[in-house]
């Protein structure tokens, strides 16, 4: 079985579970994310790969990190991530990417995040639930960080913190490239609050 076929099934079998294990119906899950009921029906059933901003959206409806709904060895108190097990969620030609580098679900998802941004490229992301916080480090190169429109520079050596609940993105404006390591902070999810 490849990567791929490994991460389908990962994904098809967690997204099942944690929908059943909050109660939510197709219907429910569908709303809260704004992805629709056929594209969840075709992931449940392992028949497509999802793009990394429906995974996100998911994720963050289900009150759980993306690495609960990818990682198909979770258990032990200790987990240890070797880098091949780490998770490339996006790359492109000129080399930017980012990788999922590990996660939890202890008190609401907390991942940490590995991101490199070539010279021109960036990301950018809707708005998380609230209560969701991210802090970031630049250790090369400088990052214009946009949160709910405004820029940010943050140039290497020095570390920002925002509120993710706005719609906010990662770009390379500069001539070098841009590396990062990021942490997600999302609150938990509860069916009986919706």
């Amino acid at each position: 079985m490849s990567d791929l076929d490994q991460l389908t099934q990962s994904l098809a079998r967690n997204l099942k579970r944690w929908r059943g294990e909050r109660g939510f119906t197709l219907d429910t899950l569908a709303a809260r994310a704004g992805v629709s009921r056929g594209m969840i029906i075709q992931i449940e059933q392992a028949r497509t790969n999802p793009s990394v901003g429906i995974t996100v959206k998911l994720a963050d409806a289900l009150g759980v990190s993306i690495t609960t709904l990818l990682d198909y060895e979770q258990g032990s108190h200790v987990r240890l991530v070797p880098p091949e097990q780490a998770v490339r969620m996006w790359s492109t030609d000129a080399g930017s990417s980012t990788t999922l580098l590990v996660g939890t679900d202890a008190r609401g998802p907390f991942e940490l995040w590995s991101w490199r941004l070539m010279p021109g490229e960036g990301t950018d992301s809707d708005a998380h639930p609230p209560g969701t916080v991210e802090l970031l480090h630049v250790s090369a190169g400088e990052l214009t960080l946009l949160v709910d429109g405004a820029e940010h520079q943050v140039p290497a050596g020095s570390a920002a913190t925002f509120e993710a609940d706005v719609p906010h993105g990662y770009h390379n404006k500069g001539a070098e490239p841009v590396t990062m390591t990021m942490s997600v902070s999302v609150p938990p999810a509860h069916a009986a609050s919706y």
